[in-house]
């Protein structure tokens, strides 16, 4: 019997992208769009300047450049400075799903790794070393434990400008072919501020500065690209984070066409960002690695390595690395993320922010060249550009236009805090700006007060009408950690002149309807200013005698609680190092 293939169309009106403008600008209208392009409208632009477009209905022509294979190597770090202990959690993580340890030996000496790997069977699970500048010293204590033994890969962990690049590669070369020697690290662009693109850029001219420094050691093109492993951040951004994976091995797929070896295939190394990691409800960045960890995995990274939810508080404890490796054996064993080559190619929408981002990168690459290349460029064009990627970013952070969940939206000010062992639990970066660090530093603040910093919400009008706005402005404030006390339903500013004093506050926020402010926002403000009112927000727009600001959606959170703070007679601390980085 032949079956009849269906057109599951065929009752609909074929579509068009003119008829698709006129329902979208029909629904903007609805929201008091007053006239224009609604594609213009519904565009939003990254941090390196590149259009997301509302609609995609066409392939760009531009090649791809796909990930060898299949599936992704587990990669889990580890950093605690007592070998017994990083021993235990590097048994467990390779018992556990783990297929390959990043060992970070900035706290933990290098004479340890014998001790630290005991047990592990190197010709089995690759180990990448990080160790800074005591990169030579790990690097020979690593080769002479693995004498004999042919190891299933792994890095040393040199940096592409580091001293004696060389000599580490011949060995690699002549003693364990399987291991690399280069880590093209982009970590430290990205914790800076820069944007994918950006970061892309940086990683592309410091990639090309150690293929320089090993051709012109006597080393053969193909060696010298046999040898490097690129780490980049993976974010939340699911789709920038496929893109720039995507991205970054057609970008190094140029470089390799250019330098005569065009089957050179860039190795990536995907990281969780430390930069999106908050101190505050750590439970939410389960939900931050999870999106970070399948949009570096449907973009095609080589290695994954998910962050422990608690790092930024110190060193991770058993649970939050089991999370962390549970995190990757889900998408990858039962999801079936790995099991598809390139899941995400054919999408108008990804293979255009591709595009964008390899057009973009490549750009900022040239112009690190144009400069001098990398060490040239990072004395003064790449800081200054990281400084206006990162300024732009502070100001849509304080503004809430990129909302943290359980820090600057949705904060818990009765939170249990969450306790680690201090120590690196985030890979070190000296100039890391983590996104939640301001809105965490009030919260500190207002934490060490001998009681909980208050604002008086002054609400007019029946439940149904104040309630949005005083949610809204108790969100708000808490973000600092400061909290709210309402005066409930009514109208009659003397009734919340009293409640306001027995607050005993002396700053107010009056939440209602723009209808009920017309009618009652100005006696109620004389009202509480009488009662001792130091300063009084309004939830919303509008100019209303006795109100001294408003707050809004798009408003200035941290000038808002900054002030609050100010008034209320806590002192605000000047920019506040990172201390959880």
């Amino acid at each position: 019997m032949t079956v009849s293939p269906v057109d599951l169309a065929a009752e609909f009106p074929p579509g068009s992208r003119e008829r698709w403008r006129e329902l979208a600008l029909g629904v903007l209208r609805k929201s008091g769009f007053e006239g224009g392009d609604p594609e213009d409208a519904l565009s939003s632009r990254t941090y390196d300047g590149i259009e997301i477009a509302p609609l995609y209905d066409r392939l760009p022509a531009a090649p791809r450049v796909l990930r060898p294979g299949t599936g992704w190597d587990v990669r889990q770090r580890h950093a605690h400075p007592d070998p017994a202990v990083t021993r235990e959690a590097i048994q467990a993580d390779l018992e556990n799903g783990v297929t390959s340890i990043w060992l970070d030996l900035t706290s933990l000496d290098p004479a340890a790794l014998p001790a630290v790997l005991d047990g592990v069977y190197l010709d089995l699970a690759p180990v990448i070393l990080d160790a800074g500048p005591r990169t030579e010293q790990a690097a020979a204590i690593f080769l002479e434990l693995a004498a004999g033994t042919a190891l299933a890969g792994g890095n040393l962990g040199a940096g592409p400008l580091d001293p004696g690049l060389a000599e580490l590669v011949r060995r690699c070369v002549a003693e364990q072919p399987a291991v690399l020697a280069v880590t093209v690290d982009a970590l430290p662009y990205h914790d800076a501020g820069a944007g994918d693109a950006m970061e892309l850029g940086c990683s592309i001219a410091a990639g090309v500065a150690g293929l320089r420094a090993l051709t012109d050691a006597g080393i053969s093109a193909e060696q010298a690209f046999g040898q490097l492993e690129f780490r980049y951040a993976a974010t939340a951004d699911q789709f920038l984070t496929i893109a720039k994976f995507r991205a970054a091995r057609r970008l190094w797929a140029r470089v390799a066409e250019v330098c005569g070896v065009p089957g050179a295939v860039q190795r990536q190394h995907a990281v969780t960002s430390s930069a999106m990691m908050t101190a505050r409800d750590p439970w939410v960045n389960m939900l931050r690695t999870t999106l970070a960890c399948f949009g570096a995995g449907v973009g095609g990274a080589d290695a994954v390595t998910v962050q422990p939810f608690d790092a930024v508080l110190g060193l991770p404890d058993g649970f939050a690395r089991r999370i962390a490796r549970n995190t990757q054996s889900l998408l990858v064993e039962e999801a079936g993320v790995a099991r598809v080559s390139d899941p995400a190619g054919g999408s108008w929408y990804v293979e255009n922010l591709t595009a964008a981002l390899a057009e973009r990168a490549w750009s900022w690459f040239q112009e690190i060249e144009h400069a001098g290349g990398l060490g040239a460029a990072s004395e003064t064009l790449i800081p200054e550009r990281l400084a206006g990627t990162r300024e732009a970013r502070a100001r849509d952070l304080a503004r809430r236009k990129s909302p943290i969940t359980g820090v600057s939206e949705f904060p818990n000010l009765t939170e249990r805090a969450v306790v680690r062992e201090p120590g690196p639990g985030l890979p070190a970066s000296p100039g890391r700006v983590r996104y939640a660090a301001e809105f965490e530093a009030l919260r500190d603040q207002a934490d060490a007060q001998p009681r909980r910093p208050l604002v008086f919400l002054a609400t007019i009008g029946p439940v149904a009408v104040h309630t949005a706005r005083a949610s809204f402005a108790a969100n708000l404030f808490a973000a600092g950690g400061v909290a709210t006390v309402t005066s409930g339903p009514g109208v009659d500013p003397a009734a919340m002149a009293e409640a306001f004093r027995d607050a005993g506050t002396p700053v107010a926020c009056i939440c209602s309807s723009d209808r009920l402010y017309g009618e009652h926002a100005e006696a109620v403000a004389a009202a509480l200013r009488a009662a001792g009112a130091r300063r009084i927000w309004l939830a919303g727009k509008g100019e209303y005698a006795g109100v001294d600001g408003t707050i809004r959606a798009g408003g200035d959170a941290l000038d808002v609680l900054g002030k609050t703070f100010a008034d209320l007679g806590i002192d605000v601390k000047g920019e506040t190092p990172d201390e959880h980085s």
